[in-house]
């Protein structure tokens, strides 16, 4: 397939993302470089000199919020994506309204609570669109591990194993080999059928 065919069609997709950190931004940024025609963004959170260390966010930027400062940074790499930036807290509740309409579902939280309560809303309330969902990112280093897994409409990136800690923190390499991995990840769902 050639790059006008795969832009035309990446063009008419629209892509949910939950959490608009390390793992949320940088994956925003590469559907963005690759033309998807619509992003929805949802975070509540604002920016802190601690994620620049692997998000996709500006030292001028600390302090604003996530949602609004990747929607702004997303427009100066490819104006032509549509972002829909959603400045809220998502709960069971609200989920299906702003993801319903979907292609495909990326979820980016930190907290396993958090992913826990995502996958279950989403599985469980929109069972035919796809998930792909970020697990073990953690520390630097131990690149074959990092796999893509699948069970059923669940995409799962990451080493499964490394969990986030002092003695484990979350740094570029891998949070952006992840979060790319789970863009390449949309992008094979999405290019599949077509």
């Amino acid at each position: 397939m050639k790059a006008e065919e795969i832009t035309k069609i990446l063009s008419r997709k629209t892509v949910g993302i939950a959490g608009c950190g390390g793992l949320g931004s940088n994956c925003a940024v590469a559907l963005a470089r690759v033309g998807i025609g619509t992003l929805i963004i949802a975070d509540f959170d604002v920016i802190t000199v601690g994620n620049l260390n692997r998000q996709y966010y500006f030292f001028d930027q600390v302090g604003r919020k996530k949602v609004t400062s990747l929607k702004e940074n997303i427009a100066r790499i490819n104006p032509d994506v549509n972002v829909i930036a959603c400045d809220l807290r998502l709960i069971p509740e609200n989920i299906p309204s702003i993801f319903g309409g979907c292609d495909v579902i990326v979820e980016a939280f930190d907290l396993a609570g958090q992913k826990e309560m995502f996958l279950e809303s989403v599985l469980g309330a929109m069972p035919s669109i796809p998930v792909v969902a970020g697990l073990g990112m953690a520390g630097w280093g131990m690149n074959d591990t990092i796999h893509c897994r699948q069970v059923d409409n669940l995409f799962i990136c990451g080493d499964e194993i490394s969990e986030i800690s002092p003695e484990m923190p979350p740094i570029a390499p891998r949070v952006g080999m992840v979060a790319n991995m789970q863009a390449n990840v949309v992008l094979e769902i999405l290019l599949k059928n077509e």
